[in-house]
């Protein structure tokens, strides 16, 4: 195998060859790592500063490293920065600018911790950053559901199970319900955010530092809530990371349910919704096509974040205590997940508010099946007939009308009567979809009045939740 005799790594002290190359770039992390530099400086700094004030560096020695790292940090910004697969990662390509700039005390930086809590200190930082981001997403996407719903809490449409008729809801409804469901993404990210906001900053290698470091303050400078509280743990474990993208892939599951359904609203067969040009696409032959492609994306995309949660959990399942190797397989699937997450809340968020309902071809598809049926049977029961005796009347009905083609409430009154005798003209205003709907005004019912309710809640919800937020 083929070495290289220029290898400029930190650690070389210990070797009497140099990397072979091949190993030197199979090992090598630097590609994707470095999008966290960000983080990496950020912790630097914070270190740096308390080892100035335990007495571990000097003044002019803390001054040296704040300055070149603020240089690092520009020539990065600028894309002048010299990375090189040589020095592995982001965090030796820094350390190694950082002290060809100011000379010894740059090699004094990383007294006192290991690469192994510097990544995990650099992954919970940008994860942490990564998770604002989203949230701030997934928030502009819950209020744009919100404004909707609450622009068609009386707009009449099909509830369906088993993707068949059952009883009309409305739009608005339907709406909300993807909401609660982001909701409760929401705050799966939020408790996320809040187990992984731990610094493992001085942990070091796996069993903590002889120096007299301040792991208090290290954390307070980064924000962090607290340090961990073991070493060995500290350095390890990644279940910050998987939880982070089993939220993704729970997330990323709501999305594709509700790509799924603006699939078939868009469809000719459903009619149901309008999207806008600039969120579909054409055919190549096809003229005629209007393809929702964004939604289609969203839905695929998910089983891509799947197998990301997937995978990370199998990194983990087997690895003795403290750090492996392979735990450097844990970024390139995080950071797609983030990057996936935010193209999709992205994608969502700018597509939601501009949804056209096609009101009158709802309200025609929620009069079809006869979805008023369960309304007839709640009319007998109110009337003194039990539930069961009801529902085998109501069920006769819809035969009849199944077979001369007629809804419940195009019978006529001595029809319906046949049926029952409990039966009065009033029977009509429960056979309406709008009726229907109206009928159902309790709390978490498709009322346009609860639903109109209901919107407030959220709204106030989001409010609250986001004064909360970090």
């Amino acid at each position: 195998m083929a070495t290289d005799k220029g290898n400029e790594s930190l650690w070389g002290g210990r070797f009497g060859e140099a990397t072979d190359r091949f190993v030197q770039r199979f090992t090598a992390s630097v590609d994707f790592d470095q999008r966290m530099a960000a983080q990496d400086i950020r912790g630097s700094l914070a270190h740096a500063e308390m080892l100035r004030d335990v007495g571990v560096l000097s003044d002019e020695e803390f001054a040296a490293i704040e300055k070149g790292l603020a240089t690092v940090q520009a020539e990065i910004t600028a894309g002048t920065f010299p990375w090189s697969i040589e020095r592995e990662d982001v965090h030796m390509n820094i350390e190694a600018r950082l002290t060809a700039l100011i000379g010894d005390a740059g090699k004094k930086l990383h007294t006192g911790r290991s690469r192994n809590d510097q990544v995990a200190t650099d992954i919970r930082l940008y994860l942490r950053d990564a998770s604002d981001t989203i949230d701030t997403e997934l928030r502009r996407l819950q209020r744009g559901l919100v404004d909707l719903a609450e622009d068609h809490a009386a707009t009449v449409m099909p509830g369906f199970t088993h993707l068949q008729g059952a009883q009309p809801v409305t739009f608005g409804h339907h709406l909300l319900a993807w909401n609660e469901m982001l909701e409760r993404d929401r705050g799966r990210l939020q408790d996320c955010r809040k187990r992984m906001n731990q610094s493992p900053l001085g942990a070091a290698a796996l069993a903590g530092t002889t120096f007299p470091i301040d792991r208090q303050q290290t954390a307070r400078l980064l924000d962090f809530t607290a340090p961990t509280r073991n070493s060995l743990d500290s350095v390890s474990d990644r279940d910050f990371a998987i939880e982070f993208t089993a939220f993704a892939a729970l997330l990323l599951t709501h999305l594709s349910r509700m790509s799924e359904e603006l699939v078939l609203w868009t469809s000719a067969q459903f009619r149901f919704i309008d999207l806008p040009d600039r969120f579909c696409t054409g055919s190549s032959i096809m003229p005629q096509k209007k393809n929702p492609d964004v939604p289609e994306l969203v839905r695929g995309k998910t089983g891509r974040v799947n197998g990301h949660l997937i995978a990370l959990l199998t990194l983990m399942k087997s690895q003795p205590l403290a750090y492996n190797k392979d735990n450097q397989e844990d970024k390139e699937p995080l950071f797609d997940c983030v990057d996936t997450v935010l193209d999709c809340l992205r994608a969502f968020a700018d597509m939601v508010p501009h949804i056209e309902p096609e009101i009158e071809r709802m309200r025609e598809a929620a009069r079809a099946g006869f979805a008023t049926a369960t309304d007839l049977a709640d009319y007998l029961v109110r009337r003194g007939l039990p539930f069961r005796d009801a529902h085998e009347v109501v069920g006769k009905a819809v035969a009849l009308g199944v077979e001369t083609g007629l809804d419940l409430a195009e019978m006529d009154l001595d029809t319906l009567r046949g049926f029952s005798s409990l039966i009065d003209a009033d029977v009509f205003e429960v056979l309406t979809v709008e009726g229907s709907v109206a009928a159902r005004n309790h709390l978490g019912g498709t009322a346009p009045t609860q639903v109109r309710l209901a919107v407030k809640a959220a709204r106030q919800r989001l409010v609250e939740s986001n004064e909360e937020s970090p």
